[in-house]
């Protein structure tokens, strides 16, 4: 049964390659922005303006690869698109009609497409029984609709070159606090979607990968408090001075964070390593690790606790053991 489910999956992605194979016919010998002849490998950035994505694209440009920095205001796109090796492309992953253009510019400019680093998100939501449901959706449209809309469209063309899909996952994909539902829920999320899509790719010789930052400099905090005080002032609200402190705070909290650039190394190795892991959780400190760990270890005890088929400890230890060999493999 399981191999007659490979063989089955393997013909329906080889069915979506059929299809979009006009939009993969000129993948030589490419023109970059800069009018260059290339044959670099070319990444799609989605969420490329500020923060994680913004680090990793100019990493990569640096390196020497051509990068597709999605963003969504005028001024951010002129800005990346100044920079060698970046070609700047208008990308609401919310609108699909933005998300076929893509495809579309990318097509049309034969640069074919290695990898697709998922990275655009945002923070929000807030406590279940006081914040609409609006305010939890807008995060999961972003976070989890536009990750699917953007990867579904991109499958033929990573299939195509057999190179990688990346994802910004966070540590809040195994942590959760009181409030974080919408943030945390989305994140969670991204695990699942790493794993289905692994399966799905592993015939197509596609490596899937999630990365899994803790609290690294970034505008996500600062973005969330600006939408909060957008949906006051739509309803007529006013920003009163605890607000605008509020903003000042989360500002020098998010400026008080490291640089991302251990996410960005975690990224060159799941973009380019010849064994490129499925997992990387990168944190600026110990206490970040051992909270994830033990989060981790709470939630395994947990499992195990109910039920006639329980593992004893040393049982669990041992599995625990024979995993690690396996990773290290």
């Amino acid at each position: 049964m399981k191999r007659l489910y490979q063989l089955l999956l393997t013909a329906s992605m080889m069915l979506i390659l059929l299809t979009g194979k006009n939009a993969l016919a000129h993948t030589n010998n490419s023109i970059d922005h800069h009018g260059e002849s290339s044959n670099q490998k070319s990444i799609l950035i989605t969420g490329a303006s500020t923060g994680i994505g913004r680090h990793l694209a100019e990493t990569l440009a640096n390196a020497g690869y051509h990068v597709y920095a999605g963003a969504r205001k005028d001024s951010d796109l002129a800005e990346l698109n100044a920079i060698e090796n970046i070609t700047s492309i208008r990308l609401d992953v919310t609108i699909q009609s933005e998300v076929d253009a893509a495809v579309e510019l990318i097509s049309n400019n034969g640069t074919g497409l290695y990898a697709l680093v998922n990275n655009a998100g945002i923070g929000g939501g807030g406590v279940i029984a006081d914040t609409p449901v609006d305010v939890q959706s807008i995060v999961y449209q972003i976070n989890v609709e536009g990750v699917y809309r953007v990867t579904k469209a991109f499958i033929p063309m990573i299939a195509e070159s057999k190179g990688r899909i990346a994802t910004t996952g966070s540590i809040a994909g195994t942590l959760a606090w009181a409030g974080g539902s919408a943030y945390s829920g989305s994140k969670h999320w991204i695990e699942a979607f790493t794993d289905s899509l692994a399966a799905e790719m592993a015939p197509l010789e596609v490596s899937v990968s999630v990365i899994e930052p803790g609290n690294f400099q970034s505008h996500i905090r600062r973005s969330a408090v600006k939408r909060m005080h957008e949906r006051v002032k739509a309803a007529g609200g006013e920003i009163t001075p605890e607000m605008l402190a509020q903003y000042k705070a989360t500002e020098k909290r998010e400026l008080s964070y490291k640089i991302p650039e251990p996410v960005s190394a975690a990224y060159m190795h799941a973009l380019f390593d010849e064994n490129p892991m499925r997992r990387y959780m990168v944190v600026p400190n110990a206490e970040e690790q051992a909270m994830t760990i033990n989060t981790k270890i709470q939630q395994l005890v947990q499992l195990n606790t109910w039920g006639e088929y329980s593992f004893s400890e040393e049982e669990l230890i041992n599995m625990l053991k024979a995993a690690m060999r396996n990773s290290s493999d």
